[in-house]
């Protein structure tokens, strides 16, 4: 068969991209068509999203799309990080400029919730892991210190989801990022009405919820003569980053939790795939996430500070004179004593502090370790606290699941760091597969493929994955060397 070709919007944090997906029946190729950044915009003390910056890109890109490929581009799809959301009018208006999910304004919000419901009511509904990033506590702030937005609020969407109501009208919350919300019933799959009532926010702002694959509809008039696409079809993939990558690891393995995945950039999403959620007890005390997937399944995993603690040092080292690239960064490290110094990635001094090496540094002195020093003392540290943390976290989860993980796939853009996909080896006991760093954009563009008839199951999507890109594999090394450094590192402080 003739290329077919699937277009995919994939904004991330810090930057964008608009993505074609050539698909020629048994091999996927990307080509990229348009990147542009993207990143917090500071407005009066707060942390926003500029979403129609975003949105006059993503024209762009589709524009260019529509230059090169013509009529063979047959639909498009939007994914985007979790928790975020606009609020529109009965009338189409924006209310209020979307919020950043690092804004300030969830500090103590947990507290509040738990004051007007129990944490384990809420985990028993919602089965998600608690983070003041949340989108329930950024509606909770929102209903405590600016009602009026609510008031004057129509219509929640999503991040993805907007962008799609932009591209042909739809107003529904695509399933696998509504899940990033704590809004919803784990099991039944819907909004957790009763427990949003008990907590003061309103619901009926609140629309019809879509699986992966859906078609919401063609292109309005308007795009089509912006952009010169024709009234190509707007499909809705996996819109939480995190669930299109999952879709494109490259696992042989079905069924059962025997493998996991980390999805590596900013944050670090280390999980497995599982049929059902997991409530229990034991979940809550891990606080552990269940972040829905396609074809019914639930991604149980955890959130890890990720590849932030490396990006912001490499900023402020920037910021001080001293520019390095990421493979600098990484010599710098490989040559700089092991396990010197340790941190817990996630300890909330970390979640966005005004200077990362200095929180670092003071995180070390608070807990009696040798403050690092150097820039590659600095990245080491975050690098093999990272791997640790991955290991602490993969022993929860089989535990939960009772299946002991065979093998670790790391797919995204941290993917590309050799020597944390390596340190993730040694810390874990497992080897590790590197691969695709494109895992997001596949995963989008080749459930969008499968809504067309084009593909068939979730195991032929992977299959595809593995005909059409390079993996590279890292086996454990130096294994006494990490058990001891992973003593260590349980002795640090924690928070779950």
């Amino acid at each position: 068969m003739s290329d077919r070709i699937y277009l995919a919007v994939d904004l991330g944090a810090e930057s964008g991209r608009v993505i074609a997906g050539l698909f020629d029946g048994s091999t996927i190729e990307l080509d990229e068509i348009h990147r542009f950044s993207n990143g917090p915009l500071p407005l009066a003390g707060t942390r926003r999203w500029d979403v129609l910056r975003l949105w006059a890109d993503i024209v762009e890109g589709l524009k260019k799309a529509a230059s090169k490929y013509g009529d063979k581009i047959l639909s498009v799809g939007v994914d985007t990080w979790g928790v975020d959301y606009v609020l529109l009018s009965k009338s189409g208006q924006l209310v209020g400029q979307p919020y950043n999910y690092r804004d300030p304004r969830t500090d103590r919000m947990l507290e509040t919730a738990f004051s007007r419901v129990p944490k384990k009511e809420i985990f028993a509904q919602t089965g998600l892991q608690f983070m003041q990033i949340n989108t329930l506590y950024q509606v909770l702030s929102t209903q405590l210190n600016d009602p009026d937005m609510l008031q004057f609020a129509h219509r929640f969407l999503m991040m993805p989801d907007f962008f799609h109501w932009l591209l042909c009208g739809s107003q529904a919350v695509e399933f696998t990022n509504a899940t990033t919300t704590q809004f919803l019933n784990a099991k039944e799959r819907d909004w957790a009405f009763d427990l949003l009532r008990q907590l003061g926010i309103p619901t009926h702002i609140l629309p019809e919820l879509v699986t992966p694959g859906t078609k919401l509809g063609t292109l309005r008039e308007e795009v089509t003569k912006l952009t010169g696409l024709k009234k190509i079809d707007v499909i809705a993939p996996p819109t939480h980053d995190t669930a299109s990558a999952v879709v494109a690891v490259p696992t042989e393995r079905t069924g059962k939790a025997n493998w996991a995945y980390i999805s590596s950039g900013t944050w670090s999403l280390i999980g497995v795939e599982v049929q059902q959620a997991v409530l229990s007890d034991e979940a809550l005390q891990q606080n552990v996430t269940n972040e829905g997937g396609v074809d019914g399944t639930y991604r149980l995993l955890k959130n890890v500070m990720g590849l932030w603690l490396v990006q912001e040092c490499r900023r402020a080292f920037e910021e001080e004179g001293n520019s390095f690239d990421y493979t600098q960064l990484t010599h710098l490290a490989t040559q700089s004593a092991p396990f010197r110094s340790l941190v817990n990635p996630n300890d909330p001094s970390f979640l966005s502090p005004a200077h990362m090496p200095r929180a670092i540094a003071d995180w070390c002195g608070k807990t009696n370790q040798p403050v690092p020093e150097t820039e590659g003392q600095f990245i080491r540290c975050a690098l093999e606290s990272l791997a640790l943390k991955y290991r602490e976290v993969l022993s929860g989860i089989e535990s939960l699941t009772g299946e002991r993980v065979e093998e670790i796939h790391i797919v995204g853009g941290g993917c590309q760091s050799q020597l944390l996909n390596q340190f993730t080896a040694n810390a874990c006991g497992r080897p590790v597969i590197a691969g695709p760093i494109e895992a997001t954009a596949l995963g989008n563009v080749l459930i969008q493929a499968r809504a067309t008839g084009d593909i068939g199951s979730l195991s032929d999507i992977r299959k595809v994955v593995r005909n059409s890109v390079k993996l590279e594999r890292f086996e454990p090394q130096q294994s006494a060397a990490w058990d001891a450094a992973y003593e260590r590192f349980c002795k640090l402080p924690r928070n779950k």
